[in-house]
């Protein structure tokens, strides 16, 4: 008897009915996932924008809030500057015027203290303060006079005050003062008096070649007409004679005179120096103000206390003056002694210090 194959272990075999079935199935599915898909890929893009908007509108309210903030932070910084500018000046204002109360006070504590002072004190920086000034004085003008007058000045002062502590200093005072004495010291004003004085003269000295000489005293007696005794005539034919008499006695003046005047256009003169002779009229005149100019360099040099240039300008006027004027002339001698005498005293001399007037006074104001 044969076997029947069991319907469950044999494998089924599909149809085309089935395949189709199971392939619409699986496409309907697909199209299922796929429109899921695509829903969730809008629901994702949609919330993507959603989100991308807010954050838009997130960061352009922030972007706002920072310019309002930036435009409030620039009104505030320049309130800040004007502020600080306004405190730097007022500062400023305060500085100054606390170096203005420094100051006061400053000048309070000095007026304070010298007020403190003791009376032997005051004397002592008054003195010592008036003889540093009277030895700049005597250093600019080159004259004794302003130290020997601050010397008496303290002497006088000392003895008035009389402090046995401050004999030390009279004595070296009257030591002092003995020194600056004892020195001599070139009278500059007295130099520049001799020199103007030469030089009011140049215009009247006479040049070597000047032929302008005042006639003889003889001459001009010899001119005039001496009035003549007349003769008594003893009787009418003797008036004649004295006519005659009288007409000799004026020829005979009148050829005395002729003859004077004829030796005076001719003189022989000896001349040492024959430039003196030639120089002419207009050169004179030169010649005089160029002395004038070199005497004048002569008193500037006095009184700024250059006494070798003025040496040097007195001896080239008094070269001039031997070279070219007439040494007979009692102006020029009297010119030449004057220049002689500035030439002679023109010297720098200096003036001593009061070293020991001034280390008593140091040695009273540090109290020993």
């Amino acid at each position: 008897m044969s076997e029947e194959p069991n319907a469950a272990s044999v494998p089924a075999v599909p149809t085309p009915a089935t395949a189709k079935q199971g392939r619409s199935a699986w496409a309907g599915l697909l199209a299922i996932a796929l429109l899921l898909i695509s829903i969730a890929a809008l629901a994702l893009a949609w919330q993507s924008y959603a989100r991308q908007q807010s954050l838009e509108e997130l960061l352009v309210r922030r972007q706002e809030a920072s310019q309002a903030e930036a435009t409030t932070a620039k009104a505030n910084a320049r309130l800040a500057q004007d502020l600080a500018r306004d405190t730097a000046a007022k500062v400023a204002l305060l500085d100054a015027r606390l170096a203005e109360v420094a100051l006061q006070r400053a000048q309070l504590e000095e007026l304070m203290q010298s007020m403190s002072r003791s009376r032997d004190e005051n004397l002592v920086n008054d003195l010592d303060a008036a003889l540093r000034v009277a030895l700049q004085q005597t250093s600019i003008t080159g004259s004794a006079e302003p130290l020997v007058a601050a010397l008496k000045l303290a002497d006088e002062r000392l003895q008035r005050h009389k402090q046995p502590r401050l004999e030390a200093i009279r004595r070296a005072v009257g030591r002092d003062l003995d020194r600056v004495k004892a020195v001599s010291v070139v009278d500059v004003s007295t130099l520049t008096n001799k020199l103007d004085e030469v030089a009011r003269m140049l215009d009247e000295l006479p040049l070597q070649g000047d032929a302008r000489k005042p006639k003889r005293e003889s001459v001009a007696k010899t001119t005039a007409v001496k009035p003549v005794a007349k003769p008594e005539p003893a009787a009418e034919a003797g008036r004649l004679a004295n006519w005659m008499w009288q007409a000799g006695q004026r020829w005979d003046s009148f050829i005395e005179s002729a003859w004077h005047e004829t030796r005076d256009l001719v003189r022989v003169t000896r001349i040492d120096r024959p430039e003196g002779a030639l120089i002419t009229p207009e050169q004179s005149f030169f010649l005089r103000e160029n002395l004038k100019l070199r005497l004048l360099n002569a008193r500037l040099a006095l009184l700024s206390r250059q006494f070798e240039t003025a040496q040097s300008d007195v001896r080239e006027s008094q070269a001039l003056l031997a070279r070219y004027f007439d040494p007979s002339a009692r102006k020029l001698q009297a010119a030449n002694e004057l220049l002689r005498q500035v030439a002679g005293q023109s010297r720098q001399v200096s003036v001593p210090r009061p070293d020991d007037t001034l280390a008593a006074l140091a040695a009273a104001a540090a109290g020993r």
